[in-house]
């Protein structure tokens, strides 16, 4: 499995929020959350948009992409 977002869920249930209130935050739409709960790829302006709602540092999640993608045999 190339791609987890179990991180995300985790924080979700932390903060007591459901995945309906993640698109309500963000606009994301309910096929792309679809998406990242079947584990597929998703454009990086969606993680923005999450991590603007999570008030991360953007840099962190782009330094994670890189080292997975530089580091994993499969394509992301």
């Amino acid at each position: 499995m190339a791609i987890s977002y179990n991180g995300l869920w985790k924080q979700l249930i932390d903060h007591g929020m459901k995945k309906g209130d993640l698109c309500a935050k963000t606009g994301l739409s309910s096929s792309t959350i679809a998406k990242m709960t079947n584990c597929e790829s998703v454009k990086l302006s969606v993680l923005e948009k999450i991590c603007k709602l999570a008030d991360k540092k953007k840099q962190d999640i782009h330094a994670k992409i890189y080292l997975r993608r530089k580091y994993s045999d499969v394509d992301l």
